[in-house]
């Protein structure tokens, strides 16, 4: 089969195979039913992780290196692609499989009747645009006001790989719960809205505590080690690190992620993964977001429960592990932010921040409605 090229943006990560020709017409789903996972299957998720595993490689560079330019362009390129794949029935094939959280918003909402929302932001791509400096990542007011307000109708927690101190420092919002360093560094908030019981200001999780001398030890060594490469910073997120490269020169991009990988080999305890423009390095436990959502979960009284319903909304490829864990809970929604197709387990999809905006404010603005719907209810009752 001849493999065709197309010019693929930034943000298009892992490129989505053409769908194969329908036999049918596909019945729409039933109104609060869920949709189908957009991942393929559950090894595929883990093939696609793995692939972009850079930690333990055995020296075999070349192909990491291709991950790192694949997910982290500086340009628009060309990359082979599959028969169909560019034509103009992509973006009807990609809204099919991934349909605009916007434009079905009634759906959400329906199956949203009698349940318990719970809501999980990414930071990054998500409530802030993504920026080449990241100590410049700051969210608009009009998006911290839709935070604000969704937090009055439902509990609701930024999970970031940031450091916690840090996107609070951008948030500023007391009423949330925080997730900071991929999940290990929670927190519950300090101020209590109405709908949060009085036990959360005393939630805390660091599952990965005992890591700090050795990750402490690994930036102090990063930052020597990284003061050749022009453009690179090393930023300490407490409970993991980020080498981000988005201002250093494609040219160099190989020697850097050589000479992190060079410092890593003497912390056996520290793994090396990647993100868009970023090298990350966490402790070698299983926690990532995913387990952050399913404690926060538990936290909130929601672990066994039927009628909640959880909705994440994230662009990264570590928001993956939420949605999986939502795919696979057969509850709630995974929303991925993204203006072009990406392999995910998510179930709906959002352009950009601007729209995760206008997402919030139309579920606070449906939350207004139901409440005086069931005030008058309740009225006529009595």
């Amino acid at each position: 089969m001849t493999k065709l090229s197309i010019v693929v943006p930034e943000e298009m990560l892992v490129p989505v195979p053409a769908l194969p020709p329908a036999t049918s017409t596909p019945s729409p789903p039933q109104p609060g039913s869920f949709r189908p996972p957009r991942c393929s299957s559950s090894a595929n998720y883990k093939n696609i992780l793995t692939h972009l595993e850079l930690h333990g490689n055995g020296g075999k560079n070349s192909s990491w290196m291709e991950t790192i330019k694949a997910s982290s362009p500086t340009h628009v390129r060309s990359v082979p692609f599959l028969p169909n794949a560019h034509s103009e029935s992509d973006e009807s094939d990609w809204n099919k499989r991934l349909p605009s959280a916007l434009s079905r918003f009634d759906e959400i909402t329906t199956a949203a009747k009698g349940k318990k929302i719970a809501m999980f932001l990414d930071y990054d791509g998500t409530l802030s645009p993504i920026v080449d400096d990241p100590d410049s990542a700051f969210m608009s007011d009009s998006m911290r006001l839709a935070v604000k307000s969704i937090a009055k109708y439902f509990p609701t927690a930024i999970v970031t790989g940031r450091c916690r101190d840090k996107v609070f420092s951008f948030v500023q919002l007391a009423e949330l719960y925080y997730a900071g360093s991929h999940g290990m560094d929670i927190k519950g908030p300090t101020k209590l809205p109405k709908h949060t019981n009085a036990q959360a200001k005393a939630v805390l999780c660091q599952p990965a505590s005992a890591f700090l001398p050795v990750i402490n030890e690994a930036y102090n060594v990063l930052v020597e080690k990284t003061k050749v490469f022009p453009g690179a910073k090393v930023e300490n997120n407490r409970f993991c690190l980020s080498v981000h490269f988005r201002c250093v020169d494609e040219k160099i991009w190989n020697g850097l992620a050589e000479e992190v990988r060079s410092v890593l080999t003497a912390f056996p305890d520290l793994k090396l993964t990647q993100g868009r423009k970023v090298l990350e390095i966490r402790p070698t436990i299983e926690w990532d977001k995913g387990k952050a959502l399913e404690f926060l979960l538990k936290e909130l009284g929601f672990d066994d429960s039927n009628d909640i319903l959880p909705v994440y909304i994230g662009d990264d490829r570590t928001d993956e592990d939420a949605f999986k864990v939502l795919r696979d809970r057969g509850q709630g929604f995974g929303i991925l932010v993204s203006k072009f197709p990406k392999e995910t387990c998510a179930t709906y999809s959002l352009k950009e921040p601007s729209e995760v905006k206008e997402f919030l404010r139309r579920l606070v603005e449906w939350r207004q409605i139901s409440l005086k719907a069931e005030h008058r209810v309740g009225v006529k009752r009595n």
